[in-house]
């Protein structure tokens, strides 16, 4: 795990304790650290590390803390313990900050940002994969894959790779990474912010934290978004010590045109050859990689292996099985709109499974690939929202429920098609999250 004398003789406040507070916990008291930890839940309670003290931390004094620690997932706007922390003067910090604090201990490495509201985990993954595959010591953290402090310490020459939501950003203070990247922002998780520009300015925050002469990468997606605050992003630079007009050239030098990438990297007609990076969307990401790979420099043979070679990531457009010439997809990480018209866009003719707990009132990101969907079945809270917003576009089938929507999507499809679970929601409504909900859809349609 990932320790630090820095921690040492602190007394820290953990709240929270699930995998990252659990990974927190160890790798404070690994690092000479007192640490009393609170959930309340009392299975989570139950698997406290040794040497650990439990507490109440909604009741008891705070100011006794250095820091309180908590999961992302708190809600800093409307959780009471945070309010508490804030009257008690006590820093409100995440596990990504631990890891700030704790860089100058580790091998001499470099850290890249991955943020944006989607396509951040692909994106990340990818560039973990191609920086493996080129035989770089790598890892990935943060909002994927296993709690950074619970990982071995990269060798001299490493690269942590970290998928950063915008609950991690706010709770990292200090986080300077070597690049820093920012895919796109479209509104989303508007109960944690006060509107969308604060949403927004919550991303920005990755390049505040940045040290001259650091690199920051806006894409061209996020760069002509008309929301998007050019004017504090240019103060952010110049006040690292970089001119204005430096920046315009790098984020504006590059962008898919004519099928192309303009730094003169890949002819994206090979995405072909790309089997877990179809899409226009996937596209994007694999231009944001290597872009953010420009400034890692590999070999581009060996970039081209890692794009040959690519899983893909569960839940994300995840193919599960084909049966009678009917290809199943699993695309339950798709919470939004924004995030499931990608997948619309993918495939020509479609069995679409949506709904959950509804982010918006509309499906407007997704109307121009409607054309691309056979018929849409509906499922969870959202079931007759969208019921109506479809109905006058596509034929709608409002099934209720997701075993009840593959029977019906499976029954209906024929060879070619694909029966596609893109829900544009989140999970809450029926399951524990959408990995949940993902593992459903395969085991309903392993069964069929």
């Amino acid at each position: 795990m990932i320790t630090a004398k820095a921690f040492a003789g602190k007394h820290y406040a953990v709240y929270g304790l699930a995998r990252s507070g659990l990974a927190t916990v160890q790798a404070l008291l690994a690092s000479g650290a007192r640490v009393t930890a609170w959930d309340a839940k009392e299975e989570a309670r139950s698997v406290l590390p040794e040497g650990a003290e439990l507490a109440d931390l909604d009741a008891i004094d705070l100011t006794q803390f250095d820091s309180l620690v908590v999961t992302p997932g708190l809600p800093l706007n409307r959780h009471p313990i945070a309010a508490r922390a804030r009257e008690a003067g006590v820093e409100i910090i995440g596990d990504i900050e631990l890891f700030a604090r704790a860089r100058a201990e580790l091998p001499p490495h470099k850290v890249v940002g991955i943020t944006g509201t989607n396509g951040k985990s692909t994106t990340t993954a990818l560039v973990n994969h191609i920086l493996q595959t080129a035989g770089v010591p790598s890892l990935m953290g943060g909002n994927i894959g296993l709690p950074i402090l619970s990982q071995e310490p990269l060798p001299e020459g490493g690269v942590y790779v970290l998928e950063l939501s915008s609950y991690q950003i706010d709770l990292t203070q200090s986080l300077d990474c070597d690049v820093a990247v920012l895919l796109n922002i479209t509104p989303d998780h508007l109960d944690r912010y006060d509107g969308f520009e604060a949403y927004a300015g919550s991303k920005m925050r990755l390049f505040e934290m940045q040290a001259f002469p650091h690199t920051a990468i806006v894409t061209s997606e996020v760069w002509r978004t008309p929301d998007f605050d050019r004017t504090r992003f240019f103060a952010i630079r110049a006040d690292r010590q970089q001119a204005a007009d430096e920046y315009v050239a790098g984020l504006l030098g590059w962008a898919v045109y004519d099928g192309k990438v303009e730094d003169g990297g890949l002819n994206f007609s090979a995405q072909s050859d790309w089997p877990a990076l179809q899409g226009p969307h996937n596209a994007q990401n694999v231009s944001a990689a290597l872009t953010l790979l420009d400034n890692l420099p590999l070999p581009t043979n060996l970039i081209d292996l890692g794009l040959r070679t690519y899983p893909g990531l569960p839940h994300r457009m995840e193919r599960i099985r084909e049966k009678d010439g009917v290809t199943f997809v699993n695309d339950s990480k798709a919470t939004n709109a924004t995030a499931t018209a990608p997948a619309l866009a993918a495939f020509p003719a479609i069995r679409w499974i949506c709904g959950g707990q509804a982010k918006s009132d509309n499906l407007d990101e997704c109307a121009p690939f409607f054309k691309n969907v056979r018929e849409a079945y509906t499922i969870g809270e959202a079931s007759d929202l969208f019921a109506r917003i479809l109905a006058p576009h596509i034929k709608v089938a409002e099934c209720g429920d997701l075993a009840h929507a593959v029977l019906r999507a499976a029954h209906d499809a024929r060879p070619g098609e694909t029966v596609l679970l893109s829900p544009a929601c989140a999970s809450f409504d029926q399951f524990k999250d959408y990995e949940a909900r993902g593992d459903a859809f395969r085991t309903l349609v392993g069964a069929l």
